[in-house]
């Protein structure tokens, strides 16, 4: 098997509601994430995918969509009360039905991708240099 990938990056705001940490502060990030998709060898192609179709997809589905957006957890009363400032005031934002983690939010992103991209091996969404979270089915 061979597996290839593209990093995508976007910048956005969020909180970890109930974090005992730093983290339950509103704060940002520039995410990267790692879009892979698998392939294997001997096939008649002689890639994969194209990195630039693939870039494509990552930024049509994910990056335009969040990038400078506010992303906040529906299920939480405070993230829908800063939610509604932001939107009041002509900033975006993104509701989702859940904590806005790296694990979550890669788990979304693998969902939000597989429809466009079948071989879709795995993603990897890095909050840090150093901190990442991945999602293989």
């Amino acid at each position: 098997m061979i597996i290839v990938t593209k990093t995508v990056k976007f910048d956005a705001a969020h909180i970890l509601t109930n974090h005992q940490g730093l983290c339950k502060n509103l704060h940002g990030h520039t995410y990267r994430v790692d879009v892979s998709v698998s392939g294997v060898e001997g096939e008649e192609r002689d890639m994969v995918i194209d990195f630039k179709d693939l870039k494509h997809i990552a930024n049509e589905l994910i990056c335009n969509k969040f990038d400078h957006a506010f992303i906040y957890n529906t299920e939480s009363e405070g993230e829908r009360e800063i939610a509604a400032v932001v939107e009041k005031n002509g900033m975006r934002t993104v509701a989702i039905p859940f904590r806005s983690t790296a694990e979550n939010l890669a788990k979304l992103f693998f969902e939000t991708l597989k429809s466009r991209i079948p071989t879709l091996s795995a993603i990897r969404v890095w909050e840090t240099a150093d901190s990442s979270a991945e999602y293989k089915p």
